[in-house]
């Protein structure tokens, strides 16, 4: 395990605290609003399609989602969806920009404890004004050192964040939930990257693990990162 290690960063969606459980409601209630037009699913590839089509216009998070479903909705029912359906689309994202904030289990005494020892960053993708919102109700901010909220986590924007707030990647590891954003191009940047699976995963964010890399670690839950880092 790393030597000289002087920052850390944490993801937050289904790292810090529950993120895709919402996001899967809203697909179920998504799917019986449409029922009558299509199964459930065609109607999940159709919106996986749209997602993934509108990534580089709306970016990560709800708002995208919330478009993507409209967007899905008018193709799947041939432009006939009723008027009443796109409202409820519309009133299920804003609900899913106002749900409370929910901890993931020992997400508060990891930060914590961690933050009297090392350089903190919270680096996450998804909407500004909803990331801002979730980290400020999670009660975590205060422990952060410094935010990245970014379009797209990428060797680059590691590299960056990591010589912002300390001195470099090599000093350096990305604790987070998706192998393919949190991991994998920490890893890439010189990085220890540090994999906490979560019981739900968006398919866009699934990668096949490093296993092998030297940086590379996976641990069952946050509790067990934080009592190895804090016995070195």
């Amino acid at each position: 395990m790393p030597q000289g290690l002087q920052t850390i960063g944490f993801d937050a969606d289904d790292t810090l605290w529950q993120n895709e459980s919402f996001y899967r409601l809203t697909q179920e209630r998504f799917a019986d609003l449409l029922a009558d037009y299509t199964d459930r699913d065609h109607l999940h590839r159709k919106l996986l399609e749209a997602e993934r089509r509108n990534l580089g216009r709306y970016g990560f998070g709800i708002k995208g989602f919330m478009l993507s479903m409209i967007e899905t909705a008018i193709e799947v029912t041939d432009q006939k969806v009723p008027a009443s359906v796109i409202a409820e689309l519309l009133s299920a994202g804003q609900e899913m920009l106002a749900h409370p904030v929910h901890l993931l289990p020992h997400a508060m005494e990891a930060v914590r404890a961690l933050s009297e020892t090392h350089t903190l960053v919270l680096i996450t993708k998804g909407d500004l004004l909803d990331q801002e919102r979730k980290l400020a109700q999670s009660g975590l901010g205060d422990f952060f050192d410094g935010v990245e909220i970014v379009s797209q986590k990428t060797p680059a924007i590691y590299m960056q964040a990591f010589t912002r707030h300390g001195s470099g990647p090599k000093h350096a590891m990305m604790i987070g939930n998706s192998l393919k954003s949190d991991v994998i191009p920490a890893l890439e940047a010189g990085a220890w990257g540090v994999y906490i699976p979560h019981g739900l995963t968006w398919e866009l964010e699934h990668a096949e693990p490093p296993v092998g890399h030297e940086r590379y670690r996976e641990f069952a839950d946050l509790g067990e990162a934080v009592e190895l880092l804090r016995s070195l």
